[in-house]
């Protein structure tokens, strides 16, 4: 496997720094040890090559990322990306992030402990390229050379030279999208240096300064969620049509009223689904509607936009629009008079109105909101719905979101409800404010642009596939009914990627969901399970 240096980043223009080894990947378990069963990487045509910038990894991410037609284009985008680092280290623009970031810009001990806890570079096989140091290095070396008085006469002199060019530009956007964001990598520093931070700071900088962003994250993500109501395009109208066919649907089905309120003006709650779920998952927004009903709860869902959308892909890339959308939503609860908001499964929401949301959300827009595992936890011990646990009598094990579990310290109301719930619940190695990303984290569960999946299924995702493989390492054949559940849009998302991918309900009879049609499959008014195994 190649050793990189960091200079490597701004050399060889339009050629590949490095070639993706499918054979030096981390090995999975059987029955999923053999490499060539499965489909691989797909390579760029000729065409492609020609067309897009490829000059990273062999993957993809961005098609519209440009190429200069002279030098003074070139000079264009450098001097672009000089100002979008000037105006991330300055207190007037950065006002959400600049502590942390010149903090972990300056106290990187270059020790390198955080590489064995980064997932992606555990299963590349530990490929430098996906070290967590290497990108934000080449960072703070920009920043010192470009940015700080001297700093292109100390960078000449220390060694620690790396010009800024196209070609530097480019791969660092691409690598900035190599990180789930997981900030794992922060969790077992020494010092504290938030290495995740400093990759989202530098895709803040591309689409704030220069307006390159994934188009599923920006136009097809939070534009289209302001502009029409959902970054799944989920009209307001279609969205109480979904739900109210799925509400006959699931009446009918499960012989009990199924009936979602939609515009409750002074209900206690306001439940924000991700429209995802409603089109992807229906049994999570459905089991919610359920378990909120049988409880007796005031509650309610809003058709406004994006009130029934709880997405804010803006945590990922970029400041103005995740403040937009946290906005809107906090604007939505204030009309309607609710108590509060409760987010649904989706780990990047609960932390974009929990705790970013905080330095936005003041005055009349302080809306109480309550995270997703503690009111499911406070519902199920309540005593408003009984339950029969024996109904969950197959192994189950928890994923643990991210943005929910490590980076919000939610650990252990979802696993009180497991442990009651599910007789076979088992952990997974390592869980908790431990686990592994699920390979979709950062907003990469949504990407899919020209080869990308393939990176995420072979390469982001592996750690987590193999440790899931693992928790139901006395099961690993079809024989037994298994289920990993994953309250989280995005973990789902990628999940039914990497399991596609890998044939994982044909090989191990192995199924993903939520937490919420979990408890709703053992509620002992249930007279037919709300699980299934059986192909749709």
């Amino acid at each position: 496997m190649k050793k990189l240096k960091l200079t490597d980043i701004a050399k060889g223009g339009d050629s590949q720094l490095i070639d993706i080894d499918v054979d030096e990947l981390v090995p999975l378990p059987p029955p999923y040890d053999k490499a060539e069963e499965f489909p691989g990487f797909k390579q760029l045509t000729e065409d492609q090559r020609e067309r897009l910038v490829c000059n990273l990894d062999g993957v993809v991410s961005y098609a519209a990322l440009p190429k200069p037609k002279n030098k003074a284009e070139e000079k264009k985008y450098v001097k672009q990306f000089i100002s979008g680092l000037k105006k991330l280290l300055s207190k007037e623009n950065n006002w959400t992030f600049l502590q942390p970031l010149l903090l972990s810009l300056d106290y990187c001990a270059q020790c390198q402990t955080c590489c064995d806890a980064c997932p992606i570079y555990l299963g590349s096989g530990k490929n430098d390229l996906y070290r967590p140091t290497y990108r934000p290095e080449i960072f703070r070396r920009l920043v010192n050379k470009y940015i700080k008085p001297g700093g292109k006469l100390r960078a000449k002199l220390t060694g620690a030279d790396i010009d800024l060019n196209w070609t530097t530009i480019t791969r660092l956007y691409e690598l900035s999208y190599r990180c789930n964001l997981c900030r794992r990598c922060t969790q077992a520093c020494p010092m504290g240096v938030d290495n995740g931070l400093i990759t989202r700071e530098l895709r803040k900088l591309f689409s704030q300064e220069l307006g390159w962003a994934p188009k599923e994250l920006h136009e097809k993500g939070t534009m289209l969620q302001l502009d029409v109501g959902s970054a799944t395009g989920l009209r307001p109208n279609v969205a109480i049509d979904n739900l109210k066919f799925l509400d006959e649907e699931f009446t009918e089905s499960t012989g009990i009223n199924v009936s979602t309120p939609w515009d409750k003006k002074g209900a206690d709650i306001l439940l924000i689904h991700s429209a995802g779920d409603i089109i992807s998952f229906p049994e999570s927004p459905i089991a919610f509607t359920i378990l909120c009903n049988a409880a007796g709860l005031s509650w309610t869902l809003s058709s406004e936009i994006p009130g029934y959308d709880g997405i804010n892909y803006g945590v990922f890339y970029d400041d103005v629009q995740l403040a937009r959308v946290a906005t809107r939503h906090a604007q939505i609860a204030k009309k309607l008079g609710v108590k509060k908001i409760v987010m649904g499964e989706c780990g990047h929401q609960n932390k974009a109105l929990m705790t970013v949301a905080d330095r936005m959300l003041t005055r009349e827009l302080n809306i109480p909101r309550e995270n997703v595992m503690t009111f499911l936890e406070n519902l199920v011990f309540s005593g408003k719905v009984k339950f029969d646990p024996t109904k969950n009598d197959f192994p189950v094990t928890l994923h643990d979101p991210c943005n929910l579990v490590r980076n919000m310290g939610v650990v252990e109301p979802q696993r009180r409800i497991l442990r009651y719930l599910c007789p076979e619940f088992r952990e997974m190695t390592p869980h908790g404010i431990e686990n592994y990303c699920c390979g979709g984290g950062g907003g990469l569960s949504v990407m899919s642009d020209v080869n990308f999946t393939d990176w995420k299924v072979n390469v982001a995702g592996r750690m987590k596939f193999k440790q899931v493989l693992e928790a139901f390492a006395d099961h690993p054949g079809p024989e037994i009914e298994k289920y990993l559940c994953a309250p989280c849009l995005n973990c789902k998302l990628q999940f039914r990627d990497v399991f596609e991918y890998y044939g994982a309900k044909e090989k191990s009879n192995l199924i993903f969901g939520g937490m919420g049609e979990l408890i709703v499959n053992a509620m002992a008014i249930m007279k037919k399970p709300f699980l299934s195994w059986e192909e749709e």
